[in-house]
């Protein structure tokens, strides 16, 4: 394998191919990622879009598809090289992740891969390493079987899944471990929520039907629909008029679980980005005294651009929801939503980059945040209303174990059932598993106030 210094020879100088700058915008937002702890959506929206729709296409394939497969891509990279890479040469492995990526899950003919990964290193401002990367690449093309055996020996590169959550979720679901690992690997599918107020969801399935945007709809989900492909949000019809959202089928439980009525006093407790927000005012068609609230000005942005879209309005502000502030909590509530922050295990195919930023240290202070929120605000719920608490984790810690510790510390609090046709029963609350067609992973639990 030649060194970093060696390769200085190796460099071109015709102009970069067909595709190398997209291939050094993925590098730069995979560094991102890995290097500098930002989240995938932060590190694509502060990264140029692409003028070529197929470009942007292949940008968020790259990307999503690297963070999907990044165990098994780090192990394969620290093989390919002699020697770890310098700190200011980092981006390199990703780049390199970026080429592997490609040449072992995308059609794309090799050469083409390899053509326009290497000659993006020169891109990245990195030309001493153009024959580093291509030699890399190469040799993975001839060693790819040997090479991928090698790597899958650790158990995190075969299961895609660090080795901490691996060991967790066999303790939690011994039975269905491998089934959730497999389906959080998947792509996940598009689910659409139909507005209510503004459409039928029967009116406008068929209006899919007619732009030729095939989609079933969900027998116990009369506002859900799921596409059988994924598109651009902003091609379905009558988007932009407010007809229909995007949201995951899990996610649209919670509306109809907390069952809203017009007139009354509703907190949405952590509210951004504004999906169950808004279902919760199209379930009472319109008619809620609704406050919104998230610790975030910018995620607050979101809330009120979906509001605006769907023709929707609520008090949304700033808060925190394990601090109480006279300007939302100046009254009781008759219903609560709180969708707590939580290690995100269950939404992992949508967001592969939490398989690289969360760590097994961050569920405790998740745990203590979470039952902080739920103590906080239990008080501003009015004697005979109903918190519904979800998260979108797979961890008993934040779920069942959460809501036995709530039940011990407030004795006017009861569990109310659930239906059971949702998910699976636990201790306490129900729990949607992610699967292949279905849903993503979702806790839900009911607390009635005596």
């Amino acid at each position: 394998m030649p060194s970093m210094a060696s390769c200085l020879a190796n460099a071109h100088t015709q102009p970069a191919p067909s595709g190398a700058a997209v291939r050094a915008q993925a590098a730069r937002v995979l560094h991102a990622v890995r290097a500098e702890g930002r989240s995938l959506t932060d590190a694509l929206a502060a990264s140029a879009t692409p003028a070529d729709a197929r470009d942007e296409a292949l940008l968020s394939e790259l990307t999503f598809g690297a963070l999907r497969l990044l165990p098994r891509l780090e192990a394969l990279t620290k093989h390919l090289l002699q020697r770890p890479l310098k700190p200011n040469d980092r981006i390199i492995g990703s780049l390199l992740m970026i080429g592997l990526y490609q040449l072992i899950a995308l059609r794309i003919p090799d050469h083409a891969a390899v053509s326009a990964t290497v000659a993006a290193t020169r891109l990245l401002q990195r030309p001493r390493a153009v024959g580093l990367v291509n030699a890399s690449l190469r040799r993975f093309q001839r060693e790819g079987p040997e090479l991928l055996a090698l790597a899958e020996r650790d158990e995190a590169a075969r299961w895609l899944m660090p080795t901490w959550l691996l060991r967790r979720l066999r303790v939690a679901w011994p039975e269905d471990w491998e089934a959730i690992v497999t389906a959080s690997q998947g792509r996940a599918p598009m689910f659409l929520r139909v507005n209510t107020l503004r459409a039928n969801p029967a009116e406008y399935a068929a209006r899919l039907s007619a732009a030729e945007i095939e989609a079933q709809t969900l027998a116990d989900q009369p506002q859900a629909l799921r596409l059988a492909r994924p598109i651009a949000a902003q091609a379905l019809p009558g988007f932009s008029e407010g007809l229909v959202s995007v949201q995951d089928a899990g996610a649209q439980w919670a509306a109809p679980l907390l069952c809203p009525q017009p007139g009354e006093r509703v907190l949405d407790a952590c509210a951004a980005p504004g999906g169950k927000s808004a279902h919760l005012l199209e379930q009472a068609h319109g008619r809620l005294a609704l406050t919104a609230i998230d610790a975030s000005t910018e995620r607050l942005e979101a809330v009120r651009t979906t509001c605006a879209r769907l023709g929707l309005e609520a008090r949304i502000m700033v808060g925190d929801a394990t601090r109480p502030d006279p300007a939302w909590a100046d009254a009781p509530y008759q219903r609560i939503l709180l969708d707590a922050p939580c290690s995100a295990t269950g939404v992992i195919r949508r967001h592969p980059d939490i398989k690289r930023l969360r760590r097994e240290a961050d569920i405790g202070p998740l745990v203590d945040t979470q039952a902080r929120m739920l103590d906080a605000l239990w008080p501003l719920l009015q004697p005979g209303g109903c918190l519904l608490y979800l998260t979108c984790s797979l961890l008993p810690e934040e779920n069942e174990a959460q809501i036995a510790g709530f039940l011990a510390r407030q004795r006017d609090a009861v569990e109310s059932p659930l239906p059971t046709s949702l998910g699976i029963a636990r201790a306490h609350g129900r729990q949607l598993l992610p699967t292949d067609a279905g849903p993503d992973g979702f806790y839900f639990a009911r607390l009635l106030k005596q």
